[in-house]
């Protein structure tokens, strides 16, 4: 399975719009050649050089036939895709943008191919996803993106 955006590479940076000093908008994703026995699809993305790692998307639940999402989806907890979004750390649903405090970040986003759809509710947090996937994944795809503010 493959993960992959119209607007950066792995390694590349996620261009300014696509984060909280941009439009803090939800990048365009597709994916490639996931297992014929998914049933569904899950994505998490963190930022892993934030302390404690810090989760900027929790999105579950995305039809088994869907293999792109579109720049900027709305920050609700069920999209019309039928997928459902969760909590970040933000204490926000739907995406929030790289945001570092300092220096470069790396940014995760990380795609499951499961077995079945999870039972959780929509706005769920990132460890109830976690763990209703446990046994459930499998493929996963990941596509890092780097973001690093301008200090003044």
């Amino acid at each position: 399975m493959h993960l992959y955006s119209s607007e950066f590479l792995t390694g590349t940076s996620i261009p300014y719009r696509y984060t909280c000093d941009g439009e803090n908008l939800s990048p365009p994703l597709n994916w490639a050649d996931p297992p014929a026995e998914a049933r569904s699809f899950a994505l998490i993305v963190r930022d892993r050089d934030a302390p404690n790692q810090f989760t900027h998307w929790v999105l579950y639940n995305l039809p088994a036939d869907l293999r792109e999402l579109p720049a900027g989806l709305p920050q609700r907890e069920t999209l019309p895709n039928g997928g459902q979004q969760g909590k970040n750390d933000f204490d926000q649903i739907g995406f929030g943008g790289p945001c570092p405090p300092q220096g470069t970040h790396r940014y995760f986003f990380k795609l499951y191919a499961l077995d079945q759809p999870l039972d959780v509710a929509a706005g769920a947090s990132e460890e109830e996803v976690l763990q209703a996937m446990r046994d459930r994944t499998l493929a996963a795809a990941e596509l890092m993106g780097l973001y690093g503010r301008a200090e003044f």
